[in-house]
Parts: structure tokens; sequence; C-alpha cells
């Protein structure tokens, strides 16, 4: 049996949450030194395709398997570089970027990376309007119009912005995993009915990062190959399996043992036990992740001000931050996160039963009521949960939890046919625009819109006033200026908005002693595989 098919056996799991009283776990051979294997729940993977991809494991696998229009580098990543590009340069009124490709760039099937892949790449997410298409749409672009305004011109790619953005933010934005570049002749060959590979693409792969894909197993695996011809050279291993392990006892399990070369998953009391271990090392990263509760402004008493303010304060902030979440989350309770250029710290909530008691009797409510909450199957979010049963009930708030996995939490949130829930959300670029544009701003709050990339609007929630707000804030070109809109915005949001935001995450993942490299930057797709070695 070879190592991916000892890796695969089903009942690992199974065995190694039984505990002692069934026969041992068997025995795993360490992971191989060319070979890079990482435990981690991926269940949110629903598609592989950078058209659609808008889940958080799924835009990590696509920064590995796809180069993008523009990029950060793991050696630096403050600064905003071109990825398939060479350069780029910006027309005097701002509003067209002529981008040069790099020479010599193929994809993984030999074909050359030219400006009419990046063309056709734009145009297919315009094309396709799946989740993420909005980061580029709200350029102006329809399907109607992206053909003239996304297009070659002797030799170059061509975008024109009917917005009123900066270059600099729409430059941000095309780092987003939307803007990943695909080989246009190796999807189109595997094109039905006029779909632009979209049924082919959800599993298969056609890009030029450093890896290419080959396989990806729901609920089982991922992995990928190494591209030797990377524009930045090789990868430090040849192979990257990533391993889907619900459970973080599982993993600890795996990662002492030494089967697999990093843990993502561990709880704070686990990482804490490990410290002391000389076969492992925790690595701790920032990120910009944020945890939220979101609630649908289509609901009767959820859609009242008054309860929403109350429910800001049945949190136990410092309580879970202090215990459960220590080392790993802070409260944070504004829509970009701290670190970030333009954050807003302020932390104005705390528990406080009574006070929380007196808006719901102004609201109407004065012995609570009965709701619903949503949220992921995976730790930390049934503890969060479980914590906000606790708090909510004591202002007589009974709440019903349900837990799922991501594939199936996401699109259903997305359809908004929630009431409460509890979810996480991160940076798809690193401008502030980024998150505010989806927390705060809802140009058409009717169903047939489908925002669904924009939380606002899966919300039911639209402000005319908020949304002129960030309008406002994107189009403006000082710099000082565009952070104190940003910081009012963040403001006006925590107090008015649907949205009871709670922490900001800090990642530790437990690796083995030998593994080098491993670079995991602040949103959920700033990560690198290509630099680990062993």
């Amino acid at each position: 049996m070879n190592f991916l098919s000892r890796l695969a056996v089903t009942g690992l799991a199974a065995a190694i949450l039984a505990g002692p009283a069934l026969a041992p776990a068997p025995a795993y051979a360490a992971p191989p030194a060319d070979t890079f294997v990482m435990a981690k729940d991926v269940s949110d993977i629903i598609t592989l395709d950078p058209a659609e991809v808008f889940e958080f494991s799924g835009g990590e696998i696509i920064a590995q398997i796809y180069d993008r229009l523009m990029w950060f580098e793991p050696e630096d990543m403050a600064t905003l570089v071109c990825g398939v590009c060479e350069t780029y340069t910006v027309s005097e009124d701002g509003k067209s970027i002529t981008f040069t490709m790099r020479e010599g760039m193929t994809f993984e099937s030999g074909n050359p990376v030219t400006a009419e892949d990046v063309v056709y790449s734009l145009r297919r997410v315009v094309k396709l309007n799946k989740t993420p298409s909005f980061i580029i749409t709200q350029f102006g672009w329809t399907p109607e119009n992206v053909d003239e305004l996304v297009r070659v011109e002797d030799g170059a790619a061509v975008i024109t912005i009917t917005e009123d953005f900066s270059p600099a933010l729409v430059l941000n934005a095309l780092s987003a995993g939307v803007a990943s570049i695909v080989d246009m002749k190796t999807v189109e060959e595997h094109a039905t009915d006029g779909d632009m590979g979209y049924a082919w693409l959800k599993n298969h792969s056609a890009g030029s990062g450093p890896f290419k894909l080959q396989t990806w197993k729901a609920n089982e695996l991922v992995s990928m190959t190494a591209n030797e011809d990377f524009r930045s050279g090789a990868p430090g291993v040849k192979r990257v399996i990533v391993r889907h392990v619900a459970e973080p006892g599982a993993q600890r399990l795996l990662i002492e043992k030494g089967d697999i070369d990093v843990a993502r998953d561990l709880t704070p009391d686990m990482v804490a036990a490990l410290e002391s271990n000389d076969d492992v090392t925790v690595q701790t990263d920032a990120k910009a992740a944020v945890i939220y509760m979101a609630f649908n402004q289509s609901d009767e008493i959820l859609s009242n001000p008054k309860v929403a303010e109350a429910i800001r304060y049945l949190v136990d902030y410092r309580g879970m931050a202090d215990t459960f979440l220590k080392g790993q989350f802070k409260v944070h309770q504004a829509a970009w996160p701290e670190g970030m250029w333009a954050a807003y710290n302020e932390t104005p909530y705390a528990l406080d039963i009574e006070k929380a008691k007196a808006l719901l009797a102004e609201a109407g409510y004065p012995d609570g009521f009965e709701i619903h909450m949503d949220t992921l199957n995976q730790s930390p979010y049934p503890e969060i949960a479980q914590a906000l049963q606790g708090t909510l009930a004591q202002a007589g708030i009974k709440v019903e939890i349900s837990t799922a996995e991501g594939k199936t939490l996401w699109p259903m949130y997305r359809a908004r046919k929630h009431q409460l829930i509890l979810a996480q959300w991160s940076p798809d670029y690193t401008d502030p625009h980024s998150n505010l544009d989806a927390f705060a701003h809802n140009p058409d709050n009717s169903p047939e819109a489908k925002l669904t990339g924009v939380l606002a609007w899966r919300n039911a929630w639209m402000d005319e006033d908020m949304n002129a707000m960030v309008v406002a804030a994107r189009n403006e070109t000082d710099t000082a200026k565009r952070e104190a809109l940003y910081h009012d915005i963040q403001a006006k949001l925590m107090h008015e908005g649907p949205y009871a935001i709670l922490f900001q995450q800090t990642e530790q993942a437990v690796m083995r002693a030998e593994v080098e490299g491993f670079v995991s930057g602040p949103t959920f797709d700033l990560i690198y595989y290509r630099t680990v070695s062993k």
C-alpha cells in the first residue's frame, strides 16, 4: 500500500476517536521528505473553480494552483506586485490600466500565459456571475459590456472601469482569488454547452501557480503536485496533501505521531499541551478573519434595532476570549481587522444583562423570545454558540442551535434562509473596502438581485446613508480623509448594522520540528505552500 493509500483509509478518524476501549489505530509512516502533509478541516470546499470559490479552504487551495493578475509575495506581504503581468500603466484619467505580460510563463498544460488568458479569465468571472463576481463587477462591468471594457490591445491586457475607483483600489481588488488567471485553451477544450468550462473546472485545474491539482475528494483530501516551471522557481516539496481531519483531537494524535507535517485546527488547550514537545513547533500568525453574529432583517424580531443592541450586550466577549478561545481569538468589534490600515479598534460592548433586559423591554419583548442560530460544526463555533445560548437565556432569549459543514451552511446563508447566524469573514483583498463593501453596502436589497457575496444583502439590510458613506470612502483620494471616513463607517456599523462582531483570529499551526518555511499571511488565501521545505 503506497503512502497516499495509507492516509486515505477512512477508518483513521474513527479509530483515533474511539479511545482505548477499542484496538489502537494502525501505525502510519511519516510523510516522505519531498511531501508536505497537512491536517485541516476542509469540509467547506464546494468548488475549486476560481470564478466561484468563496470559501476559506477553497480560497487557500486555489492560491497554490493559480497565479493572479496582481499578488503579494511571501517575502513581502506589504507590497502589492504583478503576478502574471510584468508591468502595468495607469491612464491619466485613472479609468484604464494596461498590463504587459511576463515573457516565458506557461500554464500546467504547457500553453503560454498571454494577455488573451487574462482577458478571458476576467470576462469569464463576469459572465458566470457567481458569488465572488461582485469583487470585479463593482468596476461597472456587466455581461453586456465586459467584452468592450476588458480587452486585448497590442498584446497587452487593458481594463477600463466606469466607476470612480482609485486605481490603487482596483489593483488591490485584482489580487483577490477571483482574479486568478486560467488557461483559456484548456478550459474551452472542456467546455460543455457554452459553460466556459464551469462544470469541468470545479474539480480540475488550469493554472500557472506553484502546484497543479492532482485530486480533490470532498471531505477526504486535496492532493497537488509541484509545478517545476513556476515563475519563482520550483517549490520546496514535490507534493502537497491536505487531509480532511475534522476533529482537533484526531489532528493532535497525528501530529504527535509524526504522521502529518502540520495540524491547523488544534484547540488552545491542545496547543498549550504541545508547547513542551521538542518534536513539534507552534507557529502563531495574526489573521484578519473576524467572527460575528448576523441578524436577518427580514425577521420581524431581529429587525428591531433595540433587539440587535440588546444582543450585543448579551455576549461575554472577555469571558470567552480569556478561556476556551485564549491564544487564538481576541475581542474585536469592528468590521475591519486590527493591524490593517484604517482599523477601528474601539470595543464599546461588554456583557451587561440588565441593560440588555431594559432594551428588550423597550422593544416590546420583556420576557424574551425564541430564535434559531445556525453555525459551523467545527471548533470553536459550537462552543461559542453554546456560550451565547447561555448568556442570551439570562435575558429570556431561548436559542436553538443548528450546526452544519460549510458546504451546507454557506449556501443556506447566501439564500437568506437564516435568523441568527454565527459566522466568520476574512477580507478578499487588503483594502478596507473589501470588508466594508460587504458588511455595509447594499445597492439593491431585492431578492432578485442575488448579491450573495454581500453580507448586507444576505441579511436583507439596506441603509442609503451607509451606502453613500461607503461610496464616498471608496472614491476618496486623500489618504487621511479616506481613513477617517472608514472609521466613521465602522463606528456607525457597530451600533446600527445587523451584526454583533465578536472576535479576531490568531492562527496557531502546530508542525513537526523539521518543517520550515510555512508562511501564513493575514488573509485566508495569503498562505504559501511553495516556500515549505523539510
